[in-house]
Order: structure tokens, then C-alpha cells, then sequence
């Protein structure tokens, strides 16, 4: 703590507002503020320099706080703010009379230090700003769990608390309000600069399939994309394919604005809510030691088999790729978690299997509202914690009904609310599956044949359907299917036979 007497005669604090219950005073320092204060009134273009640190907020002293704001509004029109062009605006301040009246800014200008050293005092304010602040946070999750009441949960209390404290943790390093177009624009040039330099020319994170990266430009910051199918097709394995991809490829190094970071790849938090992490782990290891689960599962490998999935095990374990299998998570606390992931071992990429699973805040008795709810919270964490957030979908039945078994939009279950949230809409599908229900009796001789040529057509090929995509066209991507693997691949095209296809899984 730091507290420094105001100067000239009679200056002193405008107010024991920040005093705790016991009389100490909270953490600050007058003299910071002051010196800042002055450095701001002697020369307006140090504002712009601390303008994106503090705000009137961060000042203990509320006369502080409103000298700051008056100026901020000054410099903000284009207008000089001194001490001369304040005192109209402030002479009737009780506070500011207390500290001498307008004669306490004259001192203030006076007294003003260099202005190299400006930033540093804004930068000693956040810090004593976050000190009350986290002394406010104690003291209110003290009161709440001291009051015991049948409405608030403990379970819940906790998750408020999370949610405060990464509130605080991640303050000054994002904005929020309005931002100028230049802004706007410099970010734009940034992310297709990244784009640029990025193997595959992506603006968001490869997934890993070609065809699926060209369509969507990789998996975009803050979008929520919806993957749905129904039972078989396929979405889980999609899910976790990519997930895998993802995480295998992550690779930490330096970003262009110097700051340490992920420049391939990404570190994956996966909610499986219907799938165990041991089976979810199971279907991984398939794939990257090219065995299949079922084998796996029943120990069926034959010394080779073995040695590849042990290889396989090894080279996995430090894979970025963190799995929650808690069985309906409310989505309070899936947001809690998602945010603990991100601040303890960062986070670039969420996977929520699936999305119908997860439970609302119970206040809502009709589905289609907890529903909203869901979507609306995917959406949110998405944006708050600048990630993609992929979730699983299921669609309705209506797509059994129909003779064209593609989906589509309005197959979504409770689809208005997860189609209005979503920025990307995608299905699976895999047309053999349905193909391969449809077998003619083996004394049909002709269709038998025609089934035969119309399987091997399909076999080992499903589809990505593009139903909504607000950063490109929808449209469909071909990919490879192994089964066995429960893998998508890239899918090699009639051209590309006998070529250099090590690009392609």
C-alpha cells in the first residue's frame, strides 16, 4: 500500500470511501494519480498513452476521478484541457473545494513529471484499481457464502466467483465498447496478414482437411459452428478428427506483435458428454495408430497392431487436447470451465459433444427456450473467450421421412434459436449408410447388381453439407471415410490418382 499526502495546504483525500470495516485504507497511491493527473493538463497528447489502460474507474479518489473524466470529455472533442478550461466546469465541485478549488489543478499542472514516465503511473493505478477490485470480489463471495439461502447453491456461488475473477483477470487486456473504423480496419489487415503468412493461406485454425479449410478458411475466432447429423453419420468422429489434427499441429513460438503464442494448431478443450474420455481417447488412438476401436477394446492386436498403438500412446501424451466427460453440464458451468482451461493452459479451439446434452439454468420450463439459452451461451463464450467453439448437434427425425435423406437447416432440432446464434452451419452425411439398408434379396439378380455398382460408388465417401456460413458460401466438400478408424480424410480426386498425394490422409 501507498498512500501519499496531497500537496499544498489543506489537500487531502476527498473521502474515506475506500476505508474497510476495520478503518485501514484500501490500496492506492494519491501521488500516482496526482502525477498523472498533472502530466495530462500540462500535455493532452500523453491521454491517448493511458486512455487504453484506466478509465475514470481505476482512480481512488473520486475528485481524481472526476478531473479525469471532465478531461477525457475535453480531449475527446478536439478541446484544449488545462487548468484554466476545467475550472468552469468544476469550480462548484464539493469535492474539489475541499482540496482548494481551482487552485488544486493549477498545483496539479505544476507539479506534472515528464511525460516518458506517464504510462507508468496509469499502469501503477490499474494495479491498485485490481487490488480493490480483488478485495471487493473476497468480500462479496465472503457475505454470499455466509448467507445461507435455498436459492443460491454453493455449486453456484462458485461458478460466480470464477466468472468474477476472470472478469478481473482479463481486464485492460480486451475492449470493449465502441472502437474508431481505423481500428476496425487495422485488425482486419492483421488477420489477413496472418492469413497470408500462414502455410495454406487460413484466417482461422486449419482443421486439417483440405477441402473443409479452402470452404470455411479454417475455423474462425469468436464463431460458434454447429456440426449435426443424425445417429451414424459420423459427427463425433468428425468432431474428434478435428479436435486431433488441431492439437497434433500445435506449435507455440512468437507472434508478429512480439507477444508469446500459438502460431500453429491450437490447444483443444473437449466437453464429451456422451462419450467417456477413455473411449473418446480410444477412438484417437485408432486413428493415429491405424487399428481399429473395436480391436482395441477387446485386446485383439497381434504383435504389430500392439507396437504401433503403444508408439502411438507415447507420441500423443503431450498432445494439447484436454477432455471433460461430466454428464449433463449446465452451460454456467461449462462457461467456468472453458475459462479455467484457458487461463491455466490456454485455449484455442472447444468442442462440445453435443449440444443437446448440455443443461440450461433451470429458470426455463419450455425446451425451446433452455435451448435459446444454450446456444446463446455458446455464442457468448465464443466471443468472451475469442475462441471457435465447435458444438454437436442432433437433427429430427423428419429427415428419416423424407426420400432425399440430406439434411437440412430446418432439420435442426429446435433449429431457430442454434440456426440464428450459429455462424456456420454443417451436416454430415453419408449417403452408404442409407444405401446399404436398401439391399435387394439375393434372388434379384438385376437390382442386386445395380445396388452392388451404386455401394462401391459411395464406399468410403461422406459429405460436409455448408448450410449457413456468414464469412462464405455454402456449398457441400467431398471427404474420405474409414470406418474401421472411425477417420475422415482428405478425399483424393480422379486427377489426383497416381500423383504426389502425401498432402492427403
Amino acid at each position: 500500500m501507498n498512500e501519499i499526502t496531497p500537496f499544498g495546504p489543506g489537500a487531502g483525500s476527498a473521502g474515506d470511501g475506500g476505508n474497510d470495516g476495520g478503518g485501514d485504507p484500501m490500496p492506492h497511491s494519491i501521488e500516482a494519480e496526482q502525477q498523472l493527473l498533472g502530466a495530462i493538463l500540462t500535455n493532452n497528447d500523453i491521454f491517448d498513452r493511458v486512455a487504453e489502460l484506466i478509465g475514470p474507474q481505476h482512480f481512488y479518489d473520486p475528485v481524481h476521478a472526476r478531473i479525469f473524466e471532465t478531461a477525457a470529455a475535453r480531449i475527446a472533442k478536439n478541446a484544449l484541457a488545462s487548468p484554466v478550461t476545467l475550472k468552469a466546469f468544476l469550480e462548484d465541485d464539493e469535492g474539489l473545494k475541499a482540496l482548494g478549488g481551482p487552485a488544486y489543478l493549477v498545483r496539479l499542472a505544476g507539479a506534472a513529471i515528464s511525460a516518458f514516465a506517464a504510462r507508468d503511473y496509469a499502469q501503477m493505478i490499474l494495479d491498485f484499481a485490481t487490488r480493490r477490485a480483488l478485495i471487493q470480489v473476497g468480500r462479496d463471495i465472503s457475505a454470499k457464502a455466509t448467507k445461507v439461502e435455498v436459492a443460491s447453491e454453493p455449486k453456484e456461488q462458485i461458478v460466480e466467483a470464477e466468472q468474477a475473477l476472470y472478469r478481473l483477470a482479463e481486464q485492460g487486456t480486451t475492449s470493449s465498447g465502441f472502437q474508431s473504423f481505423l481500428a476496425a480496419v487495422t485488425d482486419a489487415v492483421k488477420v489477413a496478414n496472418a492469413a497470408y503468412q500462414r502455410d495454406g493461406g487460413l484466417a482461422g485454425v486449419a482443421t486439417g482437411l483440405a477441402d473443409l479449410d479452402t470452404r470455411l478458411g479454417g475455423l474462425h475466432r469468436s464463431d460458434l459452428l454447429i456440426l449435426a447429423g443424425r445417429p451414424s453419420m459420423g459427427k463425433t468422429a468428425l468432431a474428434t478428427n478435428i479436435a486431433f489434427n488441431i492439437a497434433k499441429a500445435y506449435r507455440k513460438g512468437r507472434l508478429p506483435d512480439g507477444r508469446e503464442g500459438t502460431v500453429n494448431g491450437g490447444v483443444v478443450g473437449f466437453f464429451s458428454l456422451e462419450m467417456s474420455a477413455e473411449q473418446l481417447a480410444t477412438r484417437i488412438l485408432s486413428e493415429a495408430c491405424q487399428v481399429p476401436s473395436d480391436d482395441i477394446r477387446r485386446g485383439k492386436l497381434n504383435m504389430e497392431e500392439f507396437r504401433r498403438f503403444v508408439a502411438a500412446a507415447k507420441e500423443l501424451e503431450s498432445c494439447p487436447l484436454y477432455i471433460d466427460d461430466t454428464a449433463a453440464l449446465p452451460i454456467a458451468q461449462l462457461a467456468a470451465r472453458a475459462r479455467r482451461l484457458k487461463r491455466t493452459h490456454g485455449l484455442d479451439l472447444l468442442v462440445v459433444d453435443y449440444l443437446q446434452l448440455i443443461r440450461g439454468s433451470g429458470r426455463s420450463e419450455n425446451r425451446v427456450n433452455e435451448i435459446s439459452e444454450i446456444s446463446m451461451g455458446l455464442k457468448a463464450i465464443a466471443k468472451e473467450l475469442d475462441i471457435p467453439v465447435l458444438a454437436l448437434s442432433q437433427l429430427s427425425r423428419q429427415v428419416e421421412s423424407r426420400e432425399d435423406k440430406r439434411p437440412q437447416l430446418s432439420d435442426l432440432r429446435e433449429s431457430g434459436s442454434i440456426e440464428q446464434d450459429a455462424d456456420v452451419v454443417m451436416f454430415v452425411f453419408r449417403e452408404e449408410y442409407y444405401k446399404s439398408r436398401e439391399k435387394p434379396g439375393d434372388h434379384e439378380t438385376e437390382k442386386m447388381a445395380k445396388w452392388q455398382a451404386e455401394m462401391e460408388q459411395l464406399h468410403g465417401k461422406a459429405e460436409v453439407i455448408i448450410g449457413k456460413q456468414r464469412h462464405g458460401p455454402i456449398g457441400t466438400v467431398d471427404l474420405s471415410f474409414e470406418g474401421r478408424f472411425t477417420k475422415f480424410g482428405n478425399l483424393i480426386k480422379p486427377w489426383q490418382q497416381g500423383a504426389d498425394t502425401r498432402g492427403f490422409d
